[in-house]
């Protein structure tokens, strides 16, 4: 077995392994900081005129057969109805679902991809559609973008983004925008692990398990998303 380095298989990993001798350098520092730069500038110049938008995340990995990809695809039709934007993670599966929806309600429909090693194609529904190399830079674009956050169902990647979302509302580093966990039965057991666990604990307050809502209906999840902000906001912050 060779003992040469290998190449990262992304961007972020060679910031993270980038003075450990089995992952090999591709750039200087100066290279990787300047490479974060533009990827910040090209997000934010892209989105600066995007108007009010709600960020909806979901699993890439829900077939279109499936009951929730018509129930994500409901919520970002409820979304562009109220005349806001849908800013997903770009891929396929619910956030597919969520960017056919605002398509079809004639609302802002974008997607911020992320390089990854099996790359997921962008989806078909995007009217913006931009491809970042940072995990962090995408998740601040997010951030900076939205008004209004919908999580629903989904795996790592999702909990990763709300989870995050959730630290930088409890530590006022974000606005209080609505941050709305949706689909039937999904947040329940995570919920009840935070009551149980982190709130009785004293680990987090009262307030914080409170700062995300929950809700089923497309309807009811739209409303609460686009509390934030009305649609005639000015989105620059």
């Amino acid at each position: 077995m060779s003992d040469a380095p290998r190449h990262p298989a992304t961007a972020d990993e060679e910031i993270i392994w980038a003075d450990q001798e089995s992952v090999q350098e591709t750039r200087t520092e100066e290279e990787r900081l300047a490479r974060i730069e533009r990827e910040l500038r090209a997000g934010v110049e892209a989105l600066r005129d995007l108007g009010p938008a709600i960020c909806v995340w979901g699993s890439a990995r829900t077939l279109r057969e499936d009951p929730e990809y018509e129930f994500a695809r409901q919520v970002g039709r409820e979304i562009g109805r109220r005349g806001f934007g849908v800013l997903t993670g770009g891929g396929p599966g619910l956030m597919e679902a969520a960017n056919k929806g605002a398509r079809e309600a004639g609302a802002p429909s974008v997607g911020l991809n992320i390089e990854l090693p099996h790359e997921e194609a962008p989806n078909a529904y995007l009217d913006v559609s931009l491809e970042f190399h940072y995990f962090f830079v995408r998740k601040l674009m997010f951030a900076r973008f939205s008004c209004g956050f919908v999580a629903l169902p989904g795996g790592y990647g999702t909990l990763d983004e709300l989870f995050e979302l959730l630290t930088l509302n409890q530590t006022g580093k974000t606005p209080d925008y609505p941050i709305v966990l949706a689909g039937p039965g999904h947040w329940d057991g995570l919920l009840e692990w935070m009551r149980s666990q982190l709130l009785a604990r004293g680990r987090i307050s009262s307030s914080d398990l409170a700062t995300a809502e929950r809700a089923d209906d497309p309807d009811e999840i739209a409303s609460l998303a686009c509390s934030g902000a009305a649609p005639s906001a000015s989105r620059r912050r």
